[in-house]
């Protein structure tokens, strides 16, 4: 499986996974010359902005430590800029990310959530 075929497959995990614990999935992929978001979600009344990072092993680490200062930063800059585009969704914003991990099992990975990962 490429990189891009296994991104969108953890994309699509994680859009299932958090529609189980009550977010409602508002956007997928969404790309802008600023940068990216994997998921766009709404829990309650907070608009969430979701990474996700897929590993399938530990060649390079552990998924939750893909998000670097650099990716984070960037991060902010697209959530701020999708805001800025949909004025009617939730004001109080939030980063969240979801770590699948194939690492330990071929068939059912582990699948973490870490909420508000800008701080």
């Amino acid at each position: 499986m490429g990189k891009l075929s296994v991104g969108k497959f953890g994309e699509g995990l994680a859009a299932e996974f958090l529609a189980q614990k009550g977010y409602q999935i508002i956007e997928r992929n969404f790309r802008k010359r600023y940068g990216e978001i994997d998921l766009v979600a709404r829990e309650g009344k907070t608009l969430v902005f979701i990474e996700v990072k897929t590993r399938l092993t530990d060649k390079y680490g552990l998924p939750e430590e893909a998000i670097t200062p650099w990716k984070l930063k960037a991060l902010v800059r697209s959530a701020n800029y999708y805001k800025m585009l949909h004025p009617e969704l939730p004001e109080l914003l939030r980063i969240d990310l979801v770590a699948i991990d194939y690492v330990n099992s071929s068939d059912h990975p582990e699948i973490r959530l870490i909420k508000n990962i800008s701080g």
